[in-house]
């Protein structure tokens, strides 16, 4: 039998789905849903006891059977489907296609197949600024990264890296004790005893430059903790400052990868957001990244920074062809 995990959500996609097909042959429906004609009967008898409140005549929903087909004559109101957002589209998605790209993965038909379903049932229910059909491709250099960092794992040695800080726009060569490989929002990391830092830290594999296994075995101390990954990577912290923008439909993607509290939906599909951020320079960064499709609301201070680093930025490129008469 089915453990309820795996009934719950096949319970409330039965009603829906009976009502798309009335008169299925309840071993088609079985099929159509990898169970047992036995189990889809259970689920089908629990279904008679499930309703609206009252639980009375006219509220439970009812169906008919008639020798081996079944039909919904009362639905309760669970005629609607289950839907993902888009947004949820967008970031299942990001993660299949990442997965579908890991050395390793047993099963990448399933994945495949997985991903065409997802993308068949978004169709053009596609809000502004989601890009469901998006694709990630981990690339070569990141995969040799990967084998490298899992070799270590195998063998219990200490690496060495030339790693790049996106926070700080900082590159710096660290010894590490490696933990752990995994994937995080469609991005591989290695998880890490770092001894310059002397401290957990997790080490995204596209922006490790270079890498060395070392002739020395791993030693994380003892009480070093794997990292609560539960509500990703970054965490804002209540004393982080806040920043206030307004982003055009092309740049709504970062309401979906970053954490953001969105404020209200404006006119042409445009989203006000706030979103805290551990450092300047990076939100800088990622502002000057999105060019004319966002705009600094508050701090003062965060506009004022991006328009400094855009104008020295320019100045610095005043030579360059493209920006002559600028």
């Amino acid at each position: 039998m089915s453990g309820s995990t795996e009934r719950l959500p096949r319970l409330l996609a039965l009603v829906p789905y009976l009502l798309a097909r009335p008169g299925i042959k309840i071993d088609q429906a079985a099929q159509d849903f990898d169970v047992s004609a036995r189990q889809l009967r259970k689920d089908l008898e629990l279904l008679w006891m499930c309703g609206l409140p009252g639980y009375g005549p006219g509220d439970l929903i009812d169906l008919s059977f008639d020798e081996d087909t079944v039909s919904v004559t009362y639905d309760a109101g669970m005629r609607r489907p289950l839907r993902l957002t888009g947004g949820e589209a967008s970031a299942l998605l990001i993660a299949l296609r990442a997965l579908a790209e890991t050395p390793g993965v047993v099963d990448t038909d399933a994945v495949h197949r997985a991903i065409a379903k997802i993308e068949a049932a978004a169709g053009d229910a596609r809000p502004a600024g989601v890009v469901v059909g998006m694709g990630v491709r981990e690339r070569a250099a990141t995969a040799r990264t990967r084998e490298v960092v899992r070799q270590a794992l195998q063998e219990g040695r200490a690496l060495h890296l030339r790693y790049y800080t996106a926070s700080k726009d900082l590159v710096t060569e660290r010894t590490v004790d490696p933990m752990r490989l995994l994937i995080v929002q469609a991005n591989s990391y290695l998880e890490a005893w770092c001894r310059r830092a002397e401290g957990v830290r997790l080490f995204r594999l596209d922006r490790v430059d270079e890498l060395r296994v070392l002739d020395e075995p791993a030693a994380p101390p003892a009480d070093a903790q794997p990292t609560d990954l539960s509500a990703g990577v970054f965490s804002p912290k209540a004393d982080y400052p806040e920043a206030e923008l307004v982003l055009d439909p092309d740049a709504r993607w970062v309401a979906e990868y970053y954490p953001c509290e969105e404020l209200a939906e404006l006119d042409g599909g445009r989203l006000r957001v706030r979103m805290r951020y551990g450092d300047e320079s990076w939100m800088v960064r990622l502002v000057l990244g999105l060019g004319d499709r966002a705009r600094v609301e508050r701090p003062a201070a965060l506009a004022q920074a991006v328009r400094r680093r855009a104008a020295d930025a320019l100045a610095r490129a005043r030579h360059l062809p493209v920006t002559l008469g600028q």
